[in-house]
């Protein structure tokens, strides 16, 4: 039986970082054929929430968050201001979500994306232990805004910490509240995972959100993902959610040079977006 999903796409495929002025967006999307946009929110003050849910309101699209962690946002460092920064970031980041009535915050907020070091076991305990008890903290603040938290693995280039399925359930599972769920991306498990049908599997229900793109960030279909795994594994566990198309255009240097893109994936970013979907609907909806 084919998964009930919603299609999305991340305007990081045009743009970054997302401001209010980024609805621009939405009719071409919402044209499209998409249901969801995804909003990466690299700085809340750039958005105005309320100009953004009517845009969302008048193209007929559902938003779903993404945060953006990077150094000065890192609840596993020794340096306490940098977890204060990130609360701050996360506190602004469910008010928008908030206003936006979507459900949860996603991403990899247990460390900083690109701390990706080789430590002792000693440091590695203290460094969970951190993000177990910060993220803790996070899902009670998470409570009072109606929202969840969905964590991100990343691979081994971007994070030394959670990795893989098994990874973050173990994260999960140590954070022990309701409100720790978890986002699968399948550019991270076409890295780290030995099956990815087991991968979702293992997640089963904390699963809430889903991003894809192929091995290579490219367009889906046009790599070496096994997408019928993927699609086994979301009709074994009867997702119902969205499944969000997560790239990034090598024209803002910044962004591509984060993500390791040197080179167009694409002949343009609205082909990307336009292939990349019907080949979604025609693998997943079949």
């Amino acid at each position: 039986m084919a998964v009930e999903l919603q299609y999305g796409v991340s305007t990081w495929l045009w743009k970054s970082p997302f401001t209010t002025d980024s609805i621009s967006l939405f009719p071409k999307i919402k044209a499209m054929g998409y249901d969801v946009v995804e909003i990466p929110v690299e700085d809340p003050d750039l958005i105005d929430g309320t100009i953004v849910k009517k845009a969302l309101e008048d193209n007929g699209l559902t938003p779903t968050v993404c945060g953006v962690f990077g150094p000065t946002k890192d609840f596993t460092s020794d340096d306490v201001s940098l977890h204060k920064n990130c609360f701050r970031y996360i506190e602004k980041s469910f008010e928008l979500c908030a206003l936006l009535d979507a459900d949860f915050l996603a991403g990899p907020m247990y460390s900083a994306v690109g701390k990706a070091r080789m430590v002792s076991e000693e440091q590695r305990k203290i460094e969970w232990e951190l993000a177990v008890s910060n993220l803790f903290k996070v899902c009670e603040m998470a409570n009072d805004f109606g929202q969840s938290i969905a964590l991100e693995p990343l691979n081994r280039f971007e994070s030394d910490l959670v990795n893989t399925a098994e990874d973050v359930m173990h994260l999960v599972s140590d954070i022990n509240h309701k409100n720790a769920k978890v986002i699968l991306d399948g550019f991270h498990m076409t890295i780290e995972e030995k099956n990815i049908r087991e991968a979702i599997n293992l997640v089963g229900n904390k699963l809430i959100h889903v991003q894809v793109s192929e091995n290579h960030r490219g367009i889906p279909g046009t790599g070496l993902t096994p997408w019928s795994d993927f699609k086994f594994g979301l009709e074994d566990i009867n997702y119902i959610g969205a499944m969000v198309i997560e790239s990034f255009t090598p024209e803002i240097k910044e962004l591509a040079g984060a993500v390791c893109i040197w080179k167009n994936l694409a002949n343009s970013q609205d082909e990307f977006a336009s292939e990349g979907l019907q080949f979604l609907k025609k693998t997943f909806n079949s």
